[in-house]
C-alpha cells in the first residue's frame, strides 16, 4: 500500500507538472485559442472588466467573463504570452484535483481519492483543455466543487467539518453560472435530482443544504454582473439565455451565432466524442464491465462498485452530459468536460476493486495514466521545431514587427485571431478593392495574402509581388 501510494503521488505529481512545458512553446492556432486570448487581452489593456470584446465596438455575448477575468489577470501579471493565457486552465485542475482529493479521502479513503485525481487528470480531454485558452475548465471546477460538495454532505450529515462542504456547493454553483452560464446549473441540479428520487424515503433534500443563505450567496457573486452586461449593453440577455442556450441546440445550423458557425453533427455523435474525452480510461472501463459477462472477478468488482451508496449519484453526474446533448446537433468535444470528474470518480471506484480481486500491485495500471501525457509532450516537442504546421500567425507577425518597426502589417481580406493577438490588435483588415489606393498612398506596408490568391493579387495591383515569408496559409509581401 504504502509503495503504490508513493508511486501513485509521483505519478500525479509529473500528470500535473508536464502540461507546463506545451503551455509555454506551443502556439496559438486559429480559431478557438487565439480568439479567446485575444478577448482576454483586450480587457486586460482595456481596463474594461465588465464587457468582453470581440473586437473593437462588438461585445462578446457568447460567455460569462469568469474565464476572460482570470486569463486578464494572467496576463497583467505574466505579460501577453501563451503562457499566461493558458495559466488560469491549468489552475483549474489543479484546484479540481484538490477537490477530488479532499472529498475522496474523507468518503472513500486515500486509495480511491489518488486513482480519481490521477483517472481525471490523464482523460484526454481533461489534459489538453488544463493546458489551452477555454472557458470549459472554469465550468469543469464548478461542477467539479459542487458535485463533491454534496455527496460529501449527503454522506456525514450530521458532522461540522462538512460546513464548508455545504457552502461549496453554492460556490461551484456561482463559479458555474459565471463561467458558462445557466447551463452550469442545469448540470449540477440534474445528479441531485436523481439522488432525491433514489433516496427521497431516506432523507429530506432540503435538511442536506442550507438552501436560503446558499442561494443568497449564489447570487450575491453572479447576479450583479449580468445585471451590469446588460445595462452596459442592452440585448446581452435576450442573446445569451434565449439564443446561446435553446436556439444554438433545438436548432441544427443555428444561424444566429454572432462569433463563429453552429457545429453540426449527426445527433448521438456526442458518445463519439465521449470515447475520445475519456481516452484511455473510458475504453479501458468499457472493456472492463463488458469482461464482467464471463470474468466472475471482475463481476464482484462491478457489483462492489455498484453497491456504493452513491453509485447512482456518480453515474449520474458521469452520463447526464452527454445524455443532455444526444439530441442535439450543435456541439463540440469539449461539452464534455463537466461530466470527466463524475466518470473518473466511478472508474476510480471500479479500478480500486478489480486491483482488490485480481490482488493486483495497482503499480502496473499507473502506466495507462502515461498515455496521453506522453503523446501530448511529443506533439508538442514536433509543434516546437516547427510551429507553422497548423494554422497559426506567430511567425509571420513576428518577422513583419521585427523586420521593421512602425510598417503596419495588412491581412487580405481580414486577420485571424492569432494575428490580432501576436501583434496586440495592430494588423488591420484590407480588401481586394482598397489595395490599389493603399499603393498609391505611397506609404510601406506589409500585405499578408492567402497563398491561393497571390497570383489574382498580382493580377489586380499590376506588379509583380515578392514574398519575404511564407507560412501554411499565407505569403508575406512588402509593398515598399
Amino acid at each position: 500500500m504504502q509503495r503504490f501510494n508513493k508511486s501513485a503521488w509521483l505519478t500525479l505529481a509529473a500528470i500535473l507538472l508536464l502540461p507546463l512545458i506545451p503551455m509555454m512553446i506551443i502556439p496559438f492556432y486559429d480559431t478557438s485559442e487565439p480568439r479567446y486570448a485575444e478577448i482576454a487581452r483586450i480587457m486586460a489593456q482595456s481596463g474594461d472588466w465588465i464587457t468582453p470584446w470581440f473586437s473593437p465596438g462588438i461585445p462578446f455575448w457568447g460567455k460569462p467573463p469568469l474565464s476572460f477575468w482570470s486569463q486578464a489577470l494572467s496576463m497583467q501579471a505574466f505579460g501577453y504570452t501563451e503562457f499566461a493565457g493558458r495559466l488560469p486552465s491549468w489552475l483549474c485542475l489543479l484546484l479540481s484535483n484538490g477537490i477530488l482529493m479532499a472529498g475522496l479521502r474523507s468518503l472513500r479513503g486515500n486509495r480511491v481519492a489518488l486513482w480519481a485525481c490521477i483517472i481525471y487528470s490523464t482523460c484526454a480531454l481533461v489534459y489538453i483543455s488544463s493546458g489551452a485558452v477555454l472557458t470549459d475548465p472554469f465550468l469543469a471546477l464548478g461542477t467539479c466543487l459542487s458535485m463533491v460538495s454534496f455527496a460529501v454532505a449527503i454522506q456525514n450529515r450530521n458532522a461540522a467539518a462538512v460546513r464548508w462542504w455545504r457552502y461549496g456547493f453554492f460556490l461551484g454553483l456561482a463559479i458555474g453560472l459565471l463561467a458558462k452560464g445557466p447551463l452550469a446549473a442545469v448540470l449540477i441540479f440534474a445528479p441531485v435530482a436523481v439522488w432525491w428520487i433514489l433516496n427521497r424515503k431516506m432523507a429530506s433534500i432540503r435538511a442536506v443544504l442550507p438552501w436560503g443563505t446558499g442561494l443568497i450567496l449564489v447570487a450575491a457573486i453572479s447576479l450583479p454582473w449580468y445585471i451590469l452586461a446588460e445595462i452596459k449593453t442592452p440585448g446581452f440577455l435576450d442573446y445569451f439565455i434565449v439564443g446561446e442556450h435553446l436556439r444554438r441546440f433545438l436548432d441544427p445550423g443555428w444561424k444566429g451565432d454572432l462569433y463563429g458557425t453552429a457545429h453540426r453533427q449527426a445527433y448521438g455523435t456526442i458518445w463519439l466524442y465521449w470515447l475520445q474525452a475519456s481516452f484511455p480510461w473510458g475504453v479501458l472501463m468499457l472493456g472492463a464491465v463488458l469482461g464482467a459477462v464471463r470474468s466472475a472477478r471482475l463481476r464482484q468488482a462491478l457489483h462492489a462498485t455498484a453497491a456504493d451508496q452513491l453509485c447512482g449519484y456518480w453515474l449520474a453526474s458521469a452520463l447526464f452530459t452527454p445524455l443532455f446533448f444526444t439530441v442535439s446537433a450543435n456541439i463540440l468535444w469539449t461539452y464534455l468536460l463537466p461530466s470527466l470528474a463524475g466518470f473518473s470518480v466511478l472508474a476510480a471506484i471500479f479500478t480500486n476493486e478489480i486491483v482488490s480481486q485480481f490482488q493486483l500491485s495497482g503499480r502496473k495500471l499507473l502506466s495507462v495514466a502515461g498515455v496521453v501525457p506522453a503523446v501530448l509532450l511529443v506533439l508538442g516537442i514536433v509543434v516546437w521545431i516547427n510551429p507553422d504546421l497548423r494554422n497559426t500567425e506567430r511567425s509571420l507577425v513576428r518577422y513583419a514587427m521585427q523586420q521593421d518597426e512602425g510598417i503596419p502589417l495588412l491581412y487580405l481580406p481580414k486577420p485571424p485571431f492569432s494575428a490580432q493577438f501576436y501583434s496586440s490588435g495592430q494588423v488591420r483588415a484590407i480588401t481586394q478593392d482598397e489595395l490599389p489606393m493603399a499603393i498609391k498612398s505611397r506609404a510601406p506596408f506589409y500585405l499578408a495574402i492567402p497563398k491561393d490568391e497571390q497570383q489574382a493579387i498580382a493580377h489586380a495591383v499590376g506588379q509583380r509581388l515578392y514574398p519575404v515569408y511564407a507560412n501554411k496559409r499565407y505569403v508575406l509581401v512588402k509593398i515598399p
